[in-house]
């Protein structure tokens, strides 16, 4: 690696000079002919750098980006780390007033926003007093009031700038942001440096995945995750492998087609999809051929009985692991000739982990609960304008996750739920997970999600929420499934009350927003 420790000298300019020039880096799906090789991408994100500067803004500023996964983003994303300006993904699914809180939160200069998406946000711009700058990808709709004073189109942005090299940057200075989901209160801005992008390519992206030049991916998880931006950019960029790119919602019978047409090795899913996929593939009578070696998952702990669905159906194992926005991306995770469905496998090479109680006391023995930490050297730097919570997240090497888990005497990690849904039941903790996962298991049920309830005594007992497969009556399923998770998983932990939906409440990410259904409960 050359003196400059500026992640895009690495991942981008390294190709060309390695001789990748001509390799297609990114590819757009369903034939709209648009791809850019990895000599295309060095190009164009030196013209950003160059046209940044050209705008006036500044190192250490901020570049928002509203933008969908098309080639136009990597071009943006590593034009900003080239110029020192900071690049900030955001999720594309959001409300205006959600918007209008991360835009003044992180006081970005520019927005770079693609023309789908530009209504949506617009009543976010106005009176926005750090915004001086809005580039548009694509046509912009007539008529929408954008706020800023100058507004302008992406070739204009451009223009005739020609490219420059990338800034001298040291490995731990800021390159990057990421909002988190914000699934229980306000989005946080999350500081990454240069460095963890290499980090987490060298650990999870070469250890785990195994990621080769040769690979063609497909990630359902969007560029402005965590857990997307690893795999469907700096994993592929870092051993010169090609994406595939599509900027629409990852349905089953989409997700499908992309695996039929595009005919990826590598599959980057969700729990949530792998479920409706496998349902959809199972009422088709099979699945497409489809050169998969690797799959894989996070977001949500994936329920066992997804997983050996989808092998029987692909004659491949989904890799289940976890990550974080605050540690950029996978740390614990299944490996490849080591997979246990219903665990999330080992701590990933270049992590640690431990469990510790309530009181921060760590647990060394096998069966009891307790909330995971993390350390590595892509945590964050901390939080945006939130010291609090970065103390109480960030403790010195270590990062809590939230989560909670309990150890195997295998030494695999099986996890419980998040610190906030987990509840005791007649002083036994019970893992909403486990129950989800029971109730999976049956047939009948698509998705499931369990909280606490208060009987009449006002004493805490599972309450599941089903959605059922197309067909099943409700009423009948759930008198069935009490009988079943008590066959399961252990009388006590059955559900006391179940209620049959036609959808859960979701993040973006796909993980389920326990506490909207807490509030139900």
């Amino acid at each position: 690696m050359s003196a400059n420790e500026n992640a895009a000298s690495w991942f981008v300019d390294r190709h060309v000079t390695e001789g990748r020039g001509a390799k297609t880096a990114f590819r757009e799906a369903f034939g709209t002919g648009r791809k850019l090789s990895y000599g295309d991408l060095a190009e164009a994100s030196g013209r950003v750098a160059a046209a940044l500067s050209r705008a006036g803004h500044r190192r250490e500023e901020r570049a928002a980006m509203l933008v969908l996964d098309q080639i136009e983003f990597p071009q943006i994303f590593w034009g900003c780390l080239k110029a020192g300006v900071i690049p900030i993904p955001l999720n594309t699914l959001l409300a205006p007033d959600v918007y209008n809180v991360i835009l003044r939160d992180c006081r970005a200069s520019v927005l770079f926003v693609s023309a789908e998406l530009l209504e949506t946000v617009s009543p976010a711009l106005s009176g926005n007093p750090y915004l001086r700058h809005l580039v548009v990808l694509g046509d912009a709709p007539a008529g929408v009031e954008t706020g800023p004073a100058r507004s302008e189109s992406w070739d204009s942005f451009l223009g005739d700038a020609a490219p420059v090299p990338a800034v001298e940057a040291d490995a731990d200075e800021v390159a990057f942001w990421l909002y988190s989901s914000g699934s229980t209160g306000q989005p946080k801005g999350v500081r990454h440096v240069h460095h963890s992008l290499r980090y987490t390519a060298d650990t999870y992206g070469a250890e785990v995945l195994g990621i080769e030049e040769a690979d063609t991916v497909y990630s359902v998880a969007k560029f402005f995750f965590a857990y997307g931006l690893g795999n469907a950019m700096t994993f592929p960029m870092s051993a010169g492998a090609t994406t595939v790119l599509f900027n629409g919602r990852p349905t089953p019978e989409v997700a499908v087609r992309i695996l039929s047409e595009e005919k990826p090795t590598v599959f980057c899913g969700v729990p949530t999809l792998y479920a409706a996929t496998v349902a959809h593939l199972e009422g088709q009578g099979g699945a497409p051929e489809v050169p998969l070696r690797r799959c894989i998952s996070a977001g949500e702990a994936l329920p066992e009985e997804i997983g050996k669905r989808w092998r029987a159906l692909f004659g491949v194992d989904i890799l289940d692991g976890v990550g974080s926005t605050e540690m950029l991306h996978i740390f614990l995770s299944n490996r490849p000739g080591d997979v246990v469905y219903g665990t999330s496998g080992r701590a990933v090479p270049g992590y640690e982990l431990r469990l510790v109680d309530e009181d921060g006391r760590e647990i060394t023995a096998t069966g009891e609960i307790g909330e995971l930490l993390v350390s590595g050297h892509s945590a964050a730097e901390g939080y945006w304008n939130k010291r609090r919570k970065s103390r109480t997240t960030f403790e010195g090497e270590w990062t809590r996750t939230g989560d909670k888990y309990e150890v195997t005497s295998e030494g695999r990690y099986v996890y419980c739920g998040r610190t906030d849904d987990m509840f005791k039941v007649s002083g036994i903790w019970v893992s909403p997970f486990e129950v989800e996962q029971a109730l999976v298991a049956h047939p009948g049920v698509l998705e499931a999600a369990v909280v606490a309830g208060r009987d009449e005594n006002g004493l805490e007992k599972p309450r599941a929420f089903i959605v059922p497969k197309a067909g099943q009556d409700g009423a009948a399923l759930a008198e069935e499934l009490r009988e079943f998770v008590k066959a399961r998983i252990g009388k006590w932990k059955y559900p006391r009350w179940i209620e049959v939906v036609e959808d859960l409440p979701k993040t973006a990410t796909g993980k389920i927003q326990r506490f909207k259904l807490r509030e139900v409960a």
